[in-house]
């Protein structure tokens, strides 16, 4: 009965209402080079305990506004899980950001900033709130695809350990966090890029693994453009 109701309009004009590309697309690319930057230096691959003063710029405008920005373009979009997700992680990235331009400009005392190996019970507490609400994302989006799932899962984890490591002052739960950053960033990649190849060619080339039947499979149409069981013909809900 569906397939006959969707065959009846597919090969006709449609209309879009308010179209708008897929806002992960930015929120995730944002996303995944803050954390990525940010979860390396964490993990000693590289920097000093003055490295936060060269990244906040890129981290406040990358991954902070433009993906706060993302966020609020979900809501267009009609997608809840992106719509907190974005909005959260950007306003931690804005938050960071913030943060490492008072020190560096010296209106905030060097001798507070977050180190690594030092006690920040204060600074542990954004990771706390962080690792809490990223876990309800990563609940939530497995009933949507895997891909944004496995972003939110290790990101999560990720924010608790970072949690410990500053609550505690200790520095191996901080560097297991950073690797944890790094491999959601990793993740973040992938699923920013199949949305991307997606809404570029019109079918799918990277799987989401999206839990609708017959969507996400390579080579076939991205998804139908009419779905009458919102009762607003020609309007796509989510991304």
């Amino acid at each position: 009965m569906e397939r006959e109701q969707f065959a009846l309009w597919e090969d006709r004009t449609r209309i879009s209402l308010t179209p708008i590309a897929a806002p992960s697309i930015l929120g995730l690319f944002g996303f995944a080079a803050a954390t990525m930057m940010v979860g390396a230096w964490q993990a000693n691959w590289y920097g000093t305990a003055l490295t936060p003063l060269v990244l906040w710029p890129f981290a406040l405008t990358f991954g902070g506004i433009a993906q706060f920005l993302a966020g609020m373009w979900s809501y267009r979009a009609r997608d809840g899980l992106a719509t907190a997700m974005h909005g959260m992680w950007g306003a931690f990235w804005i938050g960071w950001g913030l943060l490492f331009l008072l020190v560096a400009v010296g209106a905030y005392p060097l001798a507070l900033a977050p180190r690594i190996g030092a006690v920040n019970q204060g600074f542990a507490f954004w990771f706390i709130a962080l690792c809490v609400i990223t876990g309800v994302g990563a609940l939530a989006a497995m009933g949507k695809n895997l891909a944004m799932s496995a972003v939110l899962w290790p990101l999560a984890a990720g924010a608790g350990f970072t949690a410990a490591g500053f609550w505690a002052g200790s520095t191996w739960p901080i560097r297991v966090g950073g690797w944890l950053f790094v491999v959601s960033a990793a993740i973040a990649v992938y699923t920013a890029a199949a949305l991307m190849l997606e809404n570029s060619y019109g079918r799918t080339i990277l799987p989401l693994f999206a839990f609708r039947g017959g969507q996400n499979v390579p080579g076939r149409r991205a998804g139908r453009q009419l779905e009458y069981r919102y009762g607003e013909p020609g309007v796509k809900i989510g991304q």
